[in-house]
């Protein structure tokens, strides 16, 4: 059978508690406030002409694997071919 909980061992862990949502909202915050700087800068990019549709894309392109992306181009080059798009 366990120890019973102190009242010590109770403020303690009330306090980490107390510590770890402190941290979380903080991160919550500074997640609103970089998504709100990236609407901005795409809003600003969009506002000098470029297609934003096209610039998620390259990112999401630019945080891939060359290797899995070489052979995905690779496959979808050979497919368009055997369908007569290229």
């Amino acid at each position: 059978m366990s120890d019973p909980i102190t009242a010590a061992e109770t403020n303690v862990a009330a306090e980490e508690l107390r510590q770890f949502i402190e941290r979380l909202e903080h991160l919550a915050a500074e997640k609103r406030d970089l998504a709100e700087q990236e609407k901005e800068v795409m809003a600003e990019a969009k506002g000098r002409g470029y297609d934003t549709k096209a610039i998620r894309k390259l990112i999401a392109i630019r945080k891939r694997d060359k290797d899995d992306l070489a052979e995905e181009e690779a496959i979808l080059e050979l497919y368009k071919s055997a369908l007569g798009m290229s």
